[in-house]
């Protein structure tokens, strides 16, 4: 049975094998004029072209392990169950003394940990490359290169592979399976990244001092709001700046119209209640230091992998159950 598995599934495998190759060329060939550009000699060096080569190359290669785990579901996950279940081959190993919980488990356990490693060996490749860039000035939580570094690649890579059997399992259909993988994790990532992961770990708090050279009245607006955490971030370093507002001793959000009646003057100079406004007011932060960027990519791998193991559950479930 895992002899068969493979001669269907090495295909896929050899193609991942040769993206491995290619990304693994690129690195090694690049990556000293990327430690170059962010070493200690990138100040007395003016920029070049290859500099703006090297840029594109750190933008393509992120969006390559973004898309990696989706390949995987859609290539490998969705087809895997759904050809055979579509073609009706799968009886041929049913009436050869194979259960049907060995036949998905060989399925599922061998390109499942192919996904696995080939993901976590893109992003082991894309992550050591960027080291040096990342160091330098990136902020590790940033919603557009979490995804990127780290573990949760791997995460991603499992349960879009799950996610694709599923699919296939239930819809019986390649193309359809196909299809619907590729909409379902989208729509997972996005939901993960922009309503799961600022819940992952309750936030720390920091307060910050108000000096007169910041208070200005936009500040205090709702459009003022990006401003506001753009100065947190700047004196909290390399941290995930969840919310920042200007709040008294007593934790209250001052509103504009009070702000307006206690300080008519404010935003015409700091001689002119801004010195005043520093002294009641504070900046509230709420925030994930650098220093927890470990937690949020085992968690959110947690997350993703425990999706997993339900849907595979579910797959267990209905070959047993369901189909015929």
């Amino acid at each position: 049975m895992i002899r068969l598995t493979w001669r269907q599934f090495r295909t896929q495998a050899l193609v991942a094998l040769g993206g491995l190759l290619v990304v693994a060329v690129v690195v090694l060939v690049t990556r000293s004029h990327l430690v170059h550009m962010f070493g200690e000699s990138a100040a007395n060096t003016p920029p070049g072209t290859y500099d703006h080569i090297v840029s594109f190359l750190e933008q393509a290669l992120g969006y390559v392990v973004l898309a990696v785990p989706a390949l995987i579901g859609v290539f490998w996950g969705a087809p895997l169950v759904a050809g055979e279940l579509e073609t009706g081959t799968f009886r041929v190993a049913w009436t050869q003394s194979v259960t049907r919980s060995r036949w998905l488990a060989v399925k599922l356990g061998l390109a499942g940990i192919a996904s696995i490693i080939v993901a976590g060996l893109f992003s082991l490749l894309v992550t050591w490359w960027s080291g040096p860039a990342d160091s330098a000035s990136v902020n590790r939580f940033d919603a557009n290169i979490f995804g990127q570094r780290g573990i949760t690649p791997m995460g991603y890579a499992l349960f879009a592979f799950a996610l694709g059997v599923t699919a296939g399992v239930l819809i019986r259909r390649v193309q359809p399976a196909m299809v619907s993988t590729f909409v379902a994790f989208i729509a997972a990532r996005l939901v993960v990244t922009f309503w799961v992961r600022p819940h992952l770990w309750p936030p720390a708090y920091a307060s910050l001092p108000l000096t007169s050279s910041e208070v200005s009245l936009g500040i205090l607006k709702g459009t003022g709001s990006s401003g506001l955490r753009a100065y947190a971030s700047v004196h909290i370093p390399d941290a995930w700046v969840h919310s920042a507002q200007i709040v008294d001793k007593a934790g209250h959000v001052p509103t504009d119209q009070l702000l307006r009646s206690v300080f008519p003057n404010l935003g015409t100079g700091p001689e002119n209640g801004g010195a005043k406004l520093a002294a009641i007011y504070h900046v509230l932060v709420a925030y994930q230091p650098a220093s927890r960027y470990w937690l949020f990519q085992g968690l959110e791998t947690a997350v993703f992998v425990a999706i997993a193991l339900v849907l595979a559950g579910i797959c267990f479930w209905w070959v047993r159950r369901r189909l015929s």
